[in-house]
């Protein structure tokens, strides 16, 4: 269900929520080159399912994971930070800020602060601010099953078990902001996870989207 957009009729195309790219490429770490070549994936997206320029959450889903029908947490959290507005979809502006997070070149404290953001709406699943036992406990059980991979209880509570004994400082049995940051800081593998190099080629921002449409960018 592509949507094909040229080069010449993007640029006269500006979707509910344009942004000038001067001004995004000011506040992230894209080229406006790179933000130009990012509003025509942007149209792709945002016209793949829902011809109304706006993305909505299957269309994120399908560009992250190919199939818009199999409900992914993650997909689902990570809809919820890139949509900033509240408002049910991703606006071009919210999509070029919310991408330059994972760009290799942005900062470390941002990075740190999306994953932080990111475990809490994961994990904090009665919404108090801290990241709990059971909770911990209930949000690995279901990732790995979503993911068809089944553990022992033994070995999902020894998971469980390992985080709180290296992020709960406190000893109180909850994570909190500062310990989480803390935890993430030294787990320099958590980082790698919310980096994505290939944003620096912004042709395969979405490889899995591209490689569906097979479409032939022209603005590389």
């Amino acid at each position: 269900m592509g949507c094909f957009f040229s080069t010449s009729f993007s640029k006269k195309v500006k979707t509910p929520g344009y942004e000038d790219p001067t001004v995004l490429a000011s506040e992230t770490p894209f080229k406006v080159s790179e933000v130009d070549a990012l509003y025509e994936l942007y149209l792709k997206l945002s016209n793949s399912i829902i011809q109304d320029g706006l993305i909505h959450k299957e269309e994120f889903q399908l560009a992250l994971f190919i199939n818009e029908n199999q409900k992914n947490l993650f997909a689902d959290r990570l809809f919820d930070l890139f949509d900033v507005k509240r408002n049910g979809v991703i606006e071009f502006g919210e999509f070029v800020r919310s991408l330059g997070v994972f760009h290799p070149n942005a900062a470390l404290g941002d990075k740190i602060a999306l994953i932080f953001a990111v475990a809490f709406r994961l994990y904090d699943l009665r919404q108090t601010g801290y990241i709990e036992r059971e909770e911990l406990k209930e949000m690995v059980s279901a990732l790995l099953h979503e993911s068809d991979l089944f553990l022992s209880d033994e070995m999902i509570e020894s998971i469980v078990d390992k985080t709180f004994k290296d992020a709960d400082t406190k000893d109180d049995g909850r994570i909190d902001e500062d310990e989480w940051k803390a935890f993430v800081s030294q787990h320099p593998s958590l980082i790698k996870n919310m980096t994505l190099p290939y944003l620096k080629d912004i042709t395969m921002a979405f490889p899995s989207f591209i490689a569906r449409t097979e479409v032939e960018d022209t603005y590389v």
